[in-house]
């Protein structure tokens, strides 16, 4: 599948660079000392536990940047339904550059798949609907970009990135600005000040809250923590006006008849903080 814009070449090479120095630093000294310098061999990406797989495309990048000579043969692609006893890949050459790199790749493989489960199920509550589901800020310091990329890969759409990217005016920008008429405003003369391509969306809390962010003509309300027969009576409100958001708390569960108050985007956190690693492992071919 596409790369999602957020992932480019400068961002991996950094995101990599960063995570191989966490981990080698001066040296793999078990790999060093027990494995020759010209020693070549083959390990399996072994799937272990039923799952969407994902980073398959993110491993060959971290193969070829530690060592530009490793090959790949892939037998699976991100986003596919995976089994137990599956092999998702070969990699072939350097044994000291497969050792050096395996538990990077795992670590990244077994989160993005969790989250790729994860989301595809979430996801497949929403068929038949037209409400999207989001993934949010909620993700892991410097490993955003695979958190993110996963969502991606099982189904979901991407909130925005981070900060910089979408103005979002949440309870507290709100509390300390006054109100969310303040709020807007000032927003919209930064935007123009500063030249910048900015949407713009409101959380909003109440009926009374919504009506004010309807006022201030945004790009987006989100419906935060309200029940179903509230967010009903919101997005009726708003009548078409702005694209719609509800958030806060959500489960699984829920995502049916949330979706059925005409909502355009369902967001949740859950998708990346409360995924569980899947079961994959890095073995020799012998």
């Amino acid at each position: 599948m596409k790369k999602p814009p957020y992932v480019t070449d400068k961002a991996l090479k950094q995101f990599i660079k960063n995570a191989l120095e966490e981990d080698i630093q001066d040296g793999d000294h078990s790999t060093l000392s027990t494995i020759p310098k010209d020693l070549e061999q083959s390990a399996k990406l072994l799937v272990k536990q039923d799952c969407i797989i994902a980073g398959v495309e993110l491993a060959k990048i971290i193969f070829k940047i530690f060592d530009k000579n490793l090959k790949i043969e892939t037998f699976v692609k991100d986003g596919d339904a995976v089994k137990i006893g599956d092999v998702a890949f070969i990699v072939t050459g350097s044994a000291r550059s497969i050792l050096s790199t395996e538990r990077l790749v795992l670590n990244c493989m077994q989160r993005m798949s969790g989250i790729a489960t994860l989301t595809h199920d979430w996801d497949t509550r929403l068929v038949g609907t037209k409400t999207k589901l989001l993934d949010t800020r909620k993700t892991t310091p410097n490993f955003r970009i695979c958190e993110k990329w996963a969502v991606a890969i099982g189904g979901g759409t991407n909130h925005r990135y981070g900060l910089y990217d979408m103005i979002m005016l949440k309870d507290n920008h709100i509390d300390y600005n006054g109100s969310i008429t303040n709020a807007v405003k000032m927003a919209k003369d930064y935007i123009k000040k500063n030249k910048k391509k900015l949407k713009i969306e409101v959380e909003t809390r109440n009926l009374e809250e919504v009506r004010e962010a309807i006022n201030a003509k945004v790009d987006r309300i989100m419906l935060d923590n309200m029940d179903v027969k509230m967010m009903k009576e919101a997005v009726k409100m708003i009548n078409g006006s702005c694209e719609t958001e509800a958030s806060g708390g959500i489960t699984r569960d829920q995502l049916k008849e949330i979706a059925s108050t005409g909502v355009t985007y369902i967001s949740a956190g859950a998708l990346t903080h409360s995924a569980e690693n899947m079961d994959l492992s890095l073995k020799a071919v012998k």
